[in-house]
């Protein structure tokens, strides 16, 4: 990943909020040679790792024994900024964004169940009200786990880009902000804490 110091997190608790607050990563792998991506839910894990699971159908699992390095990618709110935005001329567009990826050896897990259990409780835990597995629906979980794997990540490197309209001036960055708060409210949020 490309990185640039002024878009750099300012500190790793927002590449942390970033990846707690933006679950479905994309898991990059190779086969062959060949790369192969899956769009999966992907969540911190104990110090230094990251778990998920995807289909048992999905061929890309069968890879992570003979190739076990992996990137993972988290992509957070994103917008275009159009010219009309900053008020100025000359101007030209942008697109505003937050990103991590995330590289590491992924390892096949024996308990799926847990796995699939933390997903849905991190992922209610962002909503409200939040919705708490029933008995029936952690038998109707137990019926599923056949077809799924459960992986973890050892992560190696972790890099950011946190490109938020911070390289304009102050006019400029508050017409930005004033019209992600309009139209991208989640962007709008990030530039507030970045």
């Amino acid at each position: 990943m490309w990185t640039s110091p002024r878009y750099g997190a300012k500190d790793p608790a927002d590449e942390t909020r970033l990846i707690r607050e933006n679950p479905f990563a994309l898991v990059v792998s190779t086969a062959d040679g060949v790369p192969t991506a899956t769009h999966v839910p992907v969540l911190l894990g104990e110090e230094g790792t990251l778990v998920g699971h995807m289909a048992r159908a999905n061929p890309q699992w069968r890879s992570f024994e003979s190739s076990p390095e992996v990137l993972v990618v988290f992509s957070g709110p994103h917008g275009y900024v159009s010219p009309t935005v900053y008020g100025t001329d000359p101007a030209v567009p942008t697109w505003d964004y937050a990103a991590v990826h995330v590289t590491g050896r992924v390892e096949l897990l024996d308990d799926a169940l847990e796995v699939v259990e933390a997903t849905v409780a991190a992922a209610e835990s962002l909503r409200s009200p939040s919705w708490e597995p029933s008995p029936a629906s952690r038998e109707r979980f137990r019926e599923l786990l056949p077809g799924v794997v459960a992986f973890r990540v050892h992560v190696r490197t972790r890099q950011s880009v946190f490109k938020l309209s911070q390289d304009i001036d102050a006019e400029r960055y508050a017409r930005v902000r004033a019209s992600a708060a309009a139209e991208n409210p989640r962007l709008a949020e990030l530039m507030d804490r970045s």
